[in-house]
């Protein structure tokens, strides 16, 4: 009885085993995996705003061909294009050979992520110290963003119509800013606070300079400060109030873990999936129904604005796209969304096994176990959540298996634990068949975020699988 239960639970071990995505790759795959991992260490490097995200795919569009819907008069099968709204969010359409009436193939992901805003009116001195003020952005832990180099990206708008691009931190030769810390020798009554509490909203003062200004008696290292920003990029103080700066982690992405299986960087959520899906449409050639990638802004502070998904920007180039088709009409718009199905692509939490206790390990996602779908997200009693279809889940297993993609079903945690949402919501009430997909993670919100390579290589190939099949 004791052998027939071993061997039982030896069989159950190898199916376990077969979840994990590294063993079934050949020496050919496990190239490419490694091979789409740089390429996507070298993309989250260098692209850490929403602008820079956008800006690098647009590039990367236009070598494969893709054309601003703008610009084109005329669309048919075949035709690539992009659409960009304000700078920080993106359309990809590839048009298929099929009415976009008959709906669309949609990825869509955020390139929004939390983050340290500068100010409007930021700068100051203090005891010969100068410090710029910031606004955290999105849901973070505070105590997590001091005492770490940190680099400001972003862009100053002048009067005159100039945009400047800003980026300080990145090069070597760069200086980099940051937030002190309190000492630990001191921190008797810090080390009492909740963790909430720990480091205040209003203290995560950057400090960038030291260094006073030769015969300035008031202000000195401020001014000095403001001098070398006006010889770098010729602005002044007041250009401050129509900019926008952010204070990110300094540093390139690397590979993590003795066995290089990882990647660790900023800004994983959610640029993780806005590389797949991008990469995933890139690779996509004469779909019967029109593929799309959507790219946006703000989900990290609900969709909002102009350049978040509850913007009537991606309702507005599908009717801009169905116009040069030469088939226009509202129902039609209206009938091409309802029609869809879309593959909402976000992160999900993965296991860790140092805090086990906000897991539910049947539901949860694992590190190296494939693309991670949620039926639905929300909180608690699924609050704020799109609750996707079974019919539709059914179909993406039916495709998924058919290119042996390597796939998991989780929910962001115990029930009562917290929660999360998405933009699955936000399209799902245009009545088109919409799931919560995506990669899981480690240190989610965390100024640097840790994914598997696996995972990496099995969403793109997963979003390939659905742009073929559904």
């Amino acid at each position: 009885m004791a052998d027939s239960k071993a061997k039982t639970t030896k069989k159950n071990d190898r199916k376990n085993d077969k979840k994990i995505a590294w063993l079934k790759y050949n020496a050919k795959q496990l190239k490419e995996v490694e091979a789409l991992s740089q390429e996507y260490i070298d993309f989250i490097s260098d692209c850490k705003t929403e602008r820079e995200c956008v800006d690098e795919i647009v590039a990367q569009a236009k070598k494969l061909g893709y054309k601003d819907l703008a610009t084109v008069k005329k669309v048919k099968a075949g035709d690539k294009l992009y659409a960009v709204n304000k700078g920080k969010a993106l359309a990809l359409f590839v048009v298929g050979t099929k009415p976009l009436e008959a709906g669309m193939k949609i990825l869509g992901a955020h390139i929004d992520s939390p983050r340290l805003d500068i100010k409007q009116n930021p700068l100051y001195e203090d005891t010969d110290l100068a410090l710029m003020e910031t606004h955290y952005y999105g849901g973070i832990k505070k105590y997590q963003w001091v005492a770490t180099p940190m680099a400001i990206h972003g862009v100053i708008c002048k009067k005159d119509g100039t945009n400047v691009k800003v980026v300080i931190g990145e090069d070597p030769k760069d200086p980099v800013v940051g937030i002190s810390d309190l000492l630990i020798h001191l921190a008797q009554d810090q080390m009492d606070k909740k963790a909430s509490k720990v480091i205040e909203g209003e203290d995560l003062n950057v400090l960038v300079g030291s260094i006073p200004l030769k015969d300035e008696e008031k202000e000195a290292v401020k001014k000095n400060v403001l001098k070398l920003i006006a010889d770098r990029y010729k602005v002044d103080e007041d250009d401050f109030m129509s900019a926008e700066l952010e204070v990110v982690p300094a540093g390139r992405a690397r590979s993590y873990g003795l066995d290089a299986s990882m990647v660790m960087g900023y800004g994983q959520d959610d640029r993780i999936c806005a590389f797949t899906s991008a990469k995933a449409l890139f690779n996509c050639t004469a779909p019967d129904r029109t593929a799309v990638c959507i790219l946006v802004d703000k989900e990290e502070i609900g969709s909002v604005g102009a350049t978040g998904m509850t913007s009537v920007f991606f309702e507005n180039m599908v009717a801009e796209l169905m116009d040069k088709l030469g088939d226009y009409s509202e129902l039609k718009v209206r009938r091409a969304l309802q029609n869809s199905h879309m593959l909402s692509s976000d992160v999900n939490a993965a296991f860790d096994p140092n805090y086990p206790s906000v897991m539910e390990k049947k539901n949860c996602s694992y590190l190296g176990r494939g693309m991670a779908f949620s039926k639905f997200t929300g909180s608690r009693g699924k609050s704020g959540s799109n609750d996707a279809n079974p019919e539709f889940i059914a179909k993406l297993r039916a495709a998924l298996d058919k290119y042996n993609i390597y796939y998991q079903m989780a929910e962001l945690g115990k029930v009562d634990q917290g929660g999360g949402g998405t933009i699955a919501y936000i399209m799902a009430k245009y009545n088109m068949e919409v799931i919560d997909s995506g990669v899981a993670l480690h240190n989610m919100h965390a100024p640097w975020e840790v994914s598997s390579k696996a995972d990496i290589y099995e969403a793109e190939k997963g979003y390939e699988a659905f742009l073929k099949e559904i």
